[in-house]
């Protein structure tokens, strides 16, 4: 048994990680996906930044930060994703630079298509919605069916590919926030490449639940999220893309602050959260102590399949991932079959059995329950949850 699948079911150990986060008394949080927390020393540290660029205002910020410090972090960032500094740009979210990306690709031309499905972010669906209106092209929407297989995305997307040969760019999410489907984005990206296809690929929950290599995925250009499973301070994330595609993506709105060859002009300039960035040396040291995206994900799927194989054949729940390995995480949504109005349920989860959840809607499959263990997550808590499922169906 690999060292990170036999110590994601150490208890001890991981609780030795759980202690330095703060936690209010309160709910059992399952609903980890929509930000992480930061470390009580990551909270502390940040705490001393802000007192810093307080102190030293724009004496420090201009001496200090944008001569060399925000250069240092950038590279710092790249190598998450094991990438040069020259490809990676700082943002505020995945987001921003998803939208970044899609505004300013600048290989359309009128009666070109797009491409989005039901599982994609709202704001990245909006942002290829006003490619449309602004840009004179056409978006295809697309259903997945559902259950999902590995060979049935495949299949839908290779079919839409064929059924739409003006298709030249397409939105693609890495692990998809409404049921946490991993979706095979390697065999996708390739499939696309045969027909000309550019993908913009939405990594906001891939980036620290599994490792991923860029290059092997055959994407140019995504952008990432560091206050979900990287434990940054929110307001954090960065947008990549491939250094020999940067011509494809045009300056933000003419941005003049960086030379056009600097990834840095695909942004909106302006002021950032300086002491948020200045954290994200700890937070990545400690990421890397905590064993980096291999040891968080063993662990978070070691969470996930303690109640989703305990009530997967239950009658009255349907779990709508899948088990393939390949196509979950620790995010797994599932849904009761005998109740119209999930949100009840949720409140039901809440009130009764203290469990924190959160519906998400969207997808062709229907309205879902999210459920998401978190780094500070137990085996005992997926215990109660069990309970609550198995009482509640």
């Amino acid at each position: 048994m690999p060292d990170n699948t036999r110590r994601a079911r150490d208890e001890a150990f991981w609780q030795t990680f759980a202690d330095r986060y703060d936690q209010q008394p309160g709910p059992i949080n399952l609903e980890n996906g929509y930000f992480g927390r930061m470390s009580r020393t990551a909270v502390e540290e940040y705490q001393r930044n802000i007192e810093l660029i307080n102190r030293g205002n724009s004496v420090h910020v201009r001496q200090r930060f944008e001569q060399g410090d925000s250069l240092k972090i950038q590279a710092l960032v790249a190598s998450l994703i094991g990438a040069p500094a020259e490809a990676v740009a700082l943002t505020r979210n995945a987001s921003d630079g998803l939208q970044s990306l899609i505004r300013n690709y600048n290989r359309l031309q009128p009666g070109d298509q797009v491409l989005i499905c039901d599982l994609e972010y709202d704001t990245v669906k909006g942002a290829m919605r006003w490619l449309a209106k602004h840009r004179g092209v056409e978006v295809i929407e697309i259903e997945h069916a559902h259950p999902a297989s590995f060979d049935s995305l495949l299949a839908t997307y290779r079919e839409t590919f064929a059924r739409h040969p003006r298709l030249k760019l397409m939105a693609l999410t890495h692990v998809t926030h409404r049921t946490g489907l991993v979706m095979p984005v390697q065999a996708i990206a390739a499939a696309a490449r045969e027909h000309g296809i550019d993908v913009i690929l939405d990594g906001a929950h891939a980036l620290g639940q599994f490792e991923f290599d860029l290059k092997d995925l055959g994407i140019a250009f995504a952008a990432y999220n560091l206050h979900k499973w990287i434990g940054a301070p929110l307001t954090l994330g960065f947008l990549y893309i491939a250094p020999e595609r940067l011509a494809d993506i045009d300056p933000d709105m003419g941005e003049m602050h960086f030379p056009v060859t600097d990834i840095r002009a695909r942004t909106p300039y302006s002021t950032p959260n300086i002491p948020a960035l200045l954290t994200l040396p700890l937070v990545i040291e400690e990421h890397h102590a905590m064993g980096g995206s291999a040891a968080k994900g063993a662990r978070l799927n070691y969470l996930r399949n303690r109640w989703v194989r305990a009530v997967r054949e239950l009658p009255g729940i349907e779990v709508l991932t899948p088990d393939d390995p390949r196509l979950y995480c620790g995010i797994t949504s599932m849904r009761f079959t005998a109740q119209a109005d999930q949100q009840v349920m949720v409140q039901r989860l809440l009130s009764d059995y203290n469990l924190f959840t959160v519906v998400r809607s969207g997808a062709a499959c229907g309205p879902c329950i999210r459920i998401t263990p978190g780094l500070t997550t137990t085996a005992e808590h997926m215990k109660q949850l069990v309970t609550a499922l198995t009482e509640l169906r």
